[in-house]
């Protein structure tokens, strides 16, 4: 490795394009004229003081590189991309699907954080398509059919990013980090995509650590600080039992595909299951009398993804039951209602050949997840003035299963008990319902207004006057 003392660092430069500012740091090593591109100042700053002080120190440059001996990269080093490709292939056999997904579009976002330049660059909605449709996805990345402008620009993506070992500079980090708190149109990303996604980028990082293209995860030590992750319900959104059973009344008004899913809705709000775990419901998990109380046995999930996520290219995954190892059961409370409906879905509808309860109206198979969000709107529009549809109540389907976790809790059942329906610990039960215990809340105000020194028995504005 040949190296030299004869080193100029010059002036930042600045090239101004239709896509924003480009800023060149330029130096020169043993005569020959090196420069590195930046997408802002700051990076661009922070790596030209790294040169500075490198040439100060006395420390001898690489000429085959430009690069001082203490910013020479690792012999195994790879570019982000390549390397978030190899990501997605190690994780994809041995997650679900929607996994593969979420992993897909964090990827894409921090990719884009990690672009060294903005010359020649596509249009950034077909980079994103780009990235999530067919470079983060192990089964297409290699698919023929890939449109040409498709595999341009995941070509000009390979070619512009960073390095993976950029990572341990700081500022590198810090704007990709940054990146994942924002949305598209520049405003703040919701807290729990942006914990999502902080999270896989950790992992990712520790992957690399693993593959030695990092000496250490360089994210624990940075001084950057997340957004704040709200776990709890928005107790808002709870349904109560009148509210609840109104909406159900309202989804068997719904023609034409209504009348299925009552029973289905009743499965979210009577057990509170999980709407990809009343999807898989078959008859053979209903242990239920004629009327009266009886038992559900779950046994499988199956969440929507997508045809390009799944293995089977369904749209939907089957997959063990949430938090549990494969095989594990979770035993659900059946109550008068919802036997009730269950007895009147069957002998209405009938079963799949598999003993599926709740299947598509055309397919005979597969229930789609747009008749049952399309349905649910319908019927909270039909039920709902327009400035309560328009907020949080019941919002989706997934609100019903809040609405039931929670009545059973305000009922006083026992936590270990509502833990072991709803397919939760009791921490996190506690932790996600927080906000929806009653924890008698008018006897406290009426301590707090008698310590005001105000009687029940007197006329407010008599007090007051």
């Amino acid at each position: 490795m040949e190296t030299t003392y004869d080193v100029r660092i010059w002036k930042t430069e600045v090239y101004s394009g239709k896509r924003g500012n480009t800023y060149y740091v330029r130096w020169g090593v043993a005569g020959k004229p090196w420069r590195t591109p930046f997408k802002n100042a700051t990076l661009a700053d922070s790596f030209r003081s790294e040169l500075v002080t490198a040439a100060r120190k006395g420390e001898a440059f690489v000429i085959a590189t430009g690069r001082p001996v203490s910013m020479q990269r690792n012999d195994n080093d790879m570019s982000w991309y390549d390397f978030a490709c190899a990501f997605i292939d190690m994780k994809w056999p041995n997650v679900a699907a929607t996994t593969r997904q979420t992993h897909g579009e964090a990827m894409k976002t921090i990719t884009t954080a990690m672009f060294s330049t903005d010359k020649g660059k596509p249009d950034d909605k077909l980079i994103r398509k780009a990235l999530v449709r067919w470079a983060f996805n192990t089964n297409r990345r290699a698919d023929p059919d890939c449109p040409a402008d498709v595999r341009a620009a995941l070509k000009w993506v390979q070619g512009n990013t960073r390095q993976v070992s950029e990572l341990a500079n700081p500022e590198v980090l810090r704007s990709v980090l940054n990146t994942l708190t924002v949305r598209l149109d520049g405003m703040p990303a919701a807290p729990s995509p942006t914990s999502r996604r902080r999270k896989i980028l950790n992992t990712a990082v520790e992957y690399a650590v693993e593959r030695k293209l990092l000496k250490s995860n360089p994210i624990p030590a940075l001084k950057w600080t997340a957004p704040r992750t709200v776990h709890t319900v928005d107790r808002r959104s709870v349904a109560n039992p009148f509210q609840a059973r109104t909406l159900l009344r309202a989804v068997r008004d719904q023609q034409r595909s209504g009348p299925r899913l009552v029973a289905f809705f009743g499965c979210l709000y009577f057990a509170a299951m999980r709407p990809e775990e009343a999807v898989a419901l078959a008859k053979d998990n209903l242990s239920i009398p004629r009327e009266g109380w009886g038992e559900i046995h779950l046994e499988f999930a199956e969440p929507y993804a997508g045809k390009a996520w799944t293995d089977s290219g369904a749209n939907r995954d089957r997959r063990q039951l949430k938090q549990r190892a494969i095989g594990e059961t979770r035993t659900v409370p059946c109550p008068p209602e919802l036997t009730a409906l269950l007895h009147e879905h069957i002998k209405l509808f009938g079963t799949a050949d598999d003993g599926r309860l709740f299947v598509g109206e055309r397919n005979g198979r597969e229930l789609p997840k747009f008749t049952i969000n399309r349905t649910w709107r319908k019927a909270r529009a039909s039920v709902f003035t327009a400035s309560v549809a328009a907020g949080p109540l019941a919002a989706t389907p997934y609100d019903l299963r809040h609405a039931a976790v929670s009545t059973w809790l305000n009922g006083g059942v026992p936590s270990t008990d509502v833990a072991e329906w709803a397919g939760h610990s009791v921490e996190i039960l506690h932790k996600i319902y927080a906000k929806c215990l009653d924890g008698g809340t008018e006897i406290l105000r009426q301590r707090v207004q008698a310590a005001l020194g105000h009687r029940p028995s007197e006329n407010l504005r008599t007090y007051l006057a």
